[in-house]
């Protein structure tokens, strides 16, 4: 049987994308691997790494990485009583008077003190974040053994970017490569308020004299963050499903929507990079393995690393659309003056819909996912 330090000594990472309302995935993958797991046990990835709605479960995870049943048992309660007015606001009033707003400010002068302007109004995240996460629990993790590192992953629109916010002990320095770095830091609900503004939809959030939104937009890397804090057993749980067409016409005479055009892209932004890098790490633990193990030892930071991904089976989109009608009116309202309906082929919805029954659905998948796959999971990350 595992005991906590063999654990953090384990050099597991975990590794959460973004995608809205889609992370609750996640949860259910997290669900199943608790099971794995001997109760009042620390969690079994002393690395854990976030991005966009990834990251608030990262963080979630960190907080009670002394006891990973608790831990995830808390995690999925929320998402199980989850609604959508408690990620953004849903009412009409608010909804409509936050895009009147965002279409005064354009007339503002240049001197004047301007808020960032988005479709969403994400306001009642903060709340719950606050509320819901007790960040000083991190620090407390880390100093008793419990935790090695988390990572919050946010891209600048100041200067384009990818910051890893990092928290962990001193062993672990700042990093600085092209287009992204680490930078250490006391991980708070801004931190997570940024990863998760995904563009457009939210707004961005100021920390300091920065201006960032989704982890997600910048992140042409995924995985360095978790190499750099120190992992080498990559286990990975994404949000890329099959992608399977609401509708039965093969050959469409219409030229996509903007509403199709706008879900592809978040896709993108996603999902893409992450296959690329994964790629890109197999093709470099196929160079190392060329090279003569004395030689290897004379490079520091020379090592393969290992990865498992774990990507859903069952297509989210049409999952999205047994549930289009759970959104409050005005969203609904809101969604259809951009092209977006229940039978449009738009993904957009899979993303927003913070709805209780729809993220049960989304949970009973990644559960079973990761059951299905339970004898691999157990020995990529020693838990047989």
């Amino acid at each position: 049987m595992l005991n906590k330090r063999s654990y953090k000594d384990s050099k597991n990472a975990l590794v959460l994308t973004g995608g809205g309302a889609r992370a609750a995935y996640q949860v259910g993958v997290l669900s199943a691997i608790s099971k794995f797991v001997p109760r009042n046990h620390g969690i079994p990835f002393p690395i854990i790494c976030g991005t966009s709605a990834g990251a608030i479960n990262t963080t979630a995870l960190a907080c009670y990485s002394s006891c990973f049943h608790l831990g995830v048992k808390k995690l999925e309660w929320v998402w199980k009583n989850i609604n959508t007015s408690r990620i953004y606001h849903s009412d009409g009033i608010r909804v409509f008077s936050h895009l009147a707003k965002g279409m005064l400010a354009s007339f503002q002068a240049d001197y004047a003190n301007k808020s960032a302007r988005s479709l969403l109004n994400n306001a009642p995240l903060r709340d719950m974040l606050n509320m819901v996460v007790d960040f000083k629990r991190i620090d407390t993790n880390i100093l008793r053994g419990y935790l090695s590192a988390v990572s919050i992953t946010a891209s600048s629109y100041s200067n384009g970017d990818s910051i890893s916010f990092y928290q962990s002990d001193e062993s672990i320095s700042p990093w600085f490569r092209a287009k992204r770095r680490g930078e250490p830091c006391q991980i708070n609900s801004e931190h997570l308020m940024a990863s998760a503004a995904i563009p457009l939809v939210f707004p961005s959030i100021k920390i300091r004299q920065e201006h960032y939104g989704d982890g997600s937009i910048h992140q042409l890397s995924p995985l360095s963050p978790a190499i750099h804090l120190g992992g080498e057993n990559l286990f990975i749980v994404g949000v890329d499903q099959p992608k399977a067409p609401l509708h039965s016409k093969v050959n469409n005479p219409h030229p996509p929507t903007t509403s199709t055009v706008a879900g592809h892209l978040l896709d993108t932004i996603f999902s893409d990079t992450l296959h690329s890098d994964i790629e890109r790490l197999e093709r470099i633990n196929e160079t190392i393995k060329l090279i003569p193990p004395e030689l290897r030892k004379e490079k520091d930071g020379l090592k393969p690393i290992s990865s498992f991904l774990l990507n859903p089976s069952h297509d989210f989109n049409a999952m999205a659309v047994e549930y289009f009608s759970d959104l409050p009116l005005s969203i609904r309202l809101l969604l259809r003056s951009v092209g977006i309906s229940n039978d449009s082929e738009s993904s957009i919805v899979s993303y927003l819909l913070f709805e209780k029954n729809y993220c049960r659905q989304l949970i009973k998948l990644g559960f079973e996912d990761a059951m299905e796959q339970e004898t691999a999971i157990r020995k990529f990350l020693s838990l047989e």
